[in-house]
């Protein structure tokens, strides 16, 4: 037979208290984060080793026990539902980065075109921890010292089970908008947007490679019916077509609901259409269909 019941250090059993509309963790067993920047978010939590409490942790986020969460520039605050009538209020402060130090993050960012598409696209570049190293900062903690929390709960152990809920919760909203990082650093996406259009606008120019040779334009016709019918376009007259980088960027642009509880989020569900109308219009481009 199950135990429904949880053991605080230095505190009897204790049955949390039932929420209704708590916000449930969509991961029912298992791993919480699914993204490796949602993942890095989780391991720093889970180096914290705090043993059993990362477990009944996890339960408080799957039954809901978390009532509310807000999150901004360099805090999150939260209120989670104990065992006692009062629900517990949790904090987590994090090292907000100073402008300077996000202007310089800008102009590494714009060194690789594709960084700025990716994050412009609400995608979190693969290697942009590297980007923050080779400005001197980082992403996420590092040091305990970097991330401070507190709970009003009479657990002594700081992070404690409310805390760590909140950590895990956080995790799965990362999954989905990783500019939630960014703002808990202290800026918000608009502003990140902003950032690096001013850096791309104030970098250097490329070398110019020399102006291509003048073109002189083919002759009119003499003919009537070719003037008015025109000549066979160049073959090169619209330039390279290629599929775009990033699938499903506009939409990307447009944001998310905070903590989206839908079976897949729309950006998601929608990309593989995206690429498959890319690819069939390149085949229409380049005459590689019958129809």
């Amino acid at each position: 037979m199950k135990r429904d019941f949880e053991f605080t250090d230095g505190f009897p059993p204790s049955k949390p208290r039932e929420v209704k509309g708590g916000i449930r963790a969509r991961s029912r067993r298992g791993a919480f984060a699914q993204t490796w920047w949602a993942r890095r978010w989780i391991a720093v939590l889970e180096g914290f080793e705090l043993g059993g409490r990362l477990q009944r942790a996890r339960s408080y986020a799957r039954r809901g026990q978390v009532v509310s969460i807000l999150i901004e520039k360099g805090r999150v605050d939260a209120v989670v539902q104990g065992s006692r009538p009062d629900p517990y209020l949790v904090k987590l402060e994090i090292r907000t980065l100073p402008a300077e130090e996000w202007r310089k993050l800008a102009a590494t960012l714009n060194r690789e075109a594709r960084f700025a598409a990716q994050l412009l696209a609400g995608e979190m570049p693969a290697d942009v921890e590297e980007a923050f190293r080779q400005s001197g900062l980082s992403l996420f903690p590092t040091q305990q010292s970097d991330l401070r929390t507190s709970c009003s709960c009479p657990d002594w152990s700081n992070p404690c089970k409310h805390i760590a809920a909140v950590y895990y919760l956080l995790g799965e909203e990362f999954d989905r908008d990783p500019f939630l990082i960014f703002r808990l650093r202290g800026l918000d996406r608009d502003e990140l947007v902003l950032l690096l259009a001013r850096a791309a606008a104030t970098a250097p120019a490329p070398p110019e490679r020399g102006r291509p040779p003048r073109r002189v334009p083919d002759p009119l016709p003499t003919e009537a019916s070719a003037f008015w019918q025109g000549s066979e376009l160049p073959a090169d007259v619209l330039g390279e077509v290629e599929a775009p980088p990033v699938a499903a960027a506009l939409l990307a642009r447009l944001g998310t609901f905070p903590f989206w509880r839908g079976r897949q989020p729309l950006v998601e569900a929608i990309t593989p259409v995206y690429h498959a109308a890319s690819a069939r219009a390149l085949e229409v481009f380049l005459g590689e269909t019958g129809r």
